[in-house]
Formats: C-alpha cells, sequence, structure tokens
C-alpha cells in the first residue's frame, strides 16, 4: 500500500473526516472501517521497527556501516 507516514497521514485525515457532524452515517462507517486497518497496518509496522531497533541496542559491537541497512524503517510495505 503506502508508506508509514501516508498512512498515518490517511488515518488522521479519516479522524478529522468522522469527526465532522454533517458526514453521513454510511461514509463515517467507511471512514471508521478504513481507520480500523490502517490502525491495524500502522501496528504491524511499528511492532517491527521496535524488534529492528532492539536488535540494534543489542549488537553494539557491530560497526554503524553494518547496522545502517536496518535503518531503513520505513521502506517496509504491509
Amino acid at each position: 500500500m503506502r508508506n508509514f507516514e501516508e498512512r498515518l497521514q490517511r488515518l488522521e485525515l479519516l479522524g478529522e473526516e468522522i469527526r465532522k457532524t454533517d458526514i453521513p452515517l454510511e461514509d463515517a462507517l467507511k471512514a471508521f472501517e478504513e481507520g480500523l486497518k490502517l490502525a491495524r497496518m500502522l501496528e504491524k509496522d511499528l511492532a517491527k521497527i521496535e524488534s529492528r531497533i532492539e536488535v540494534l541496542m543489542n549488537n553494539t559491537e557491530a560497526p554503524v556501516e553494518e547496522a545502517a541497512p536496518e535503518l531503513e524503517l520505513f521502506a517496509m510495505e504491509g
């Protein structure tokens, strides 16, 4: 789908949309469903990021150059 930042931005927009008082119920429900899917994807992304950070923190003996590819955190696609 999209990268982490795009997913997060979309989730924020959906939240704003749902808060509007003039949105039809069906549209609000669709936005809510999409928001739930995005939230789950973001949660998985964050778990992967946390796991990578743990590996990096526990592998303090590795030179920075070896650890650098691990920092491509937001290139993940769900």
